[in-house]
């Protein structure tokens, strides 16, 4: 397939960041550059800063595209009456998944995703789940991990989303909340977000659902044990000469 266009899914996190960079820098005199985020209406608002702060610095338009049917990942659970399961959440199938198949066009489109030099994996279980999508993972093919990427946003002089300087991994949902969070996870938020916390709680019991299972049954936030899972904060490490080199792939040194 050749390419009539090139859209860049921008997650708001530091690593899609940076493959949109990557993106600009191979294909901005060659082809269209679209750079698209879904918004899911439950992401903290220092996304959105760093959503614009990232555009800015892109000299790229941020293109923002929704599920009109559903305010935000709690709209999801309400209507369905169902979270997740072994094969993911119903809020990315609904918030992320059905926009960007609206969005897309799988005949003429190159598709950017973020995933990290750590995570060839998920890319590759992605390209097998989605055969008809023509994809593109730019960290991977530089070998740029999420540590680079951190580092080339700050000499950058972009701010990454406060979720990170908070202790969390991504930048995602923590308006609300992520189904995909673990025992860990949830007692953190017991912690820093009380009251998010306990409206997940109600959430749950009134869907019928929950986020967590224990022993292969559900169980319940308002059930957890307050020191049950572990909760490794996501500082930045010290990439030395590789992030040297990555800052030179993309231009900034």
């Amino acid at each position: 397939m050749i390419p009539s266009r090139v859209v860049i899914w921008f997650s708001a996190g530091v690593t899609s960041a940076i493959a949109a960079k990557l993106t600009i820098e191979k294909y901005r005199d060659v082809l269209p550059v679209h750079l698209v985020t879904c918004d899911t209406g439950s992401e903290d608002e220092d996304n959105h800063r760093f959503g614009n702060d990232v555009a800015v610095w892109l000299d790229l338009p941020l293109e923002v595209i929704r599920n009109e049917k559903y305010i935000d990942t709690f709209a999801v659970y309400d209507a369905s009456g169902f979270m997740m399961n072994q094969y993911g959440a119903k809020c990315t199938t609904e918030l992320k998944k059905l926009p960007r198949r609206k969005y897309e066009n799988l005949a003429t489109d190159l598709q950017v995703f973020g995933y990290d030099a750590d995570e060839r994996h998920r890319a590759q279980r992605f390209a097998e789940n989605n055969p008809e999508v023509t994809a593109w993972f730019p960290l991977i093919e530089a070998g740029i991990t999420k540590d680079m990427a951190r580092q080339i946003l700050k000499e950058a002089g972009i701010l990454e989303p406060i979720t990170y300087s908070q202790g969390f991994k991504n930048a995602n949902c923590l308006k609300r909340g992520c189904v995909k969070g673990g025992m860990g996870y949830w007692n953190r938020i017991r912690v820093d977000f009380p009251e998010l916390f306990l409206e997940m709680a109600r959430v749950e019991r009134k869907v019928g659902a929950t986020v967590l299972k224990k022993d292969g049954k559900r169980l319940y936030l308002d059930q957890l044990d307050p020191k049950a899972g572990r909760f490794k904060e996501d500082q930045p490490g010290d990439c030395g000469v590789l992030c040297q080199v990555a800052l030179e792939t993309v231009g900034l040194k």
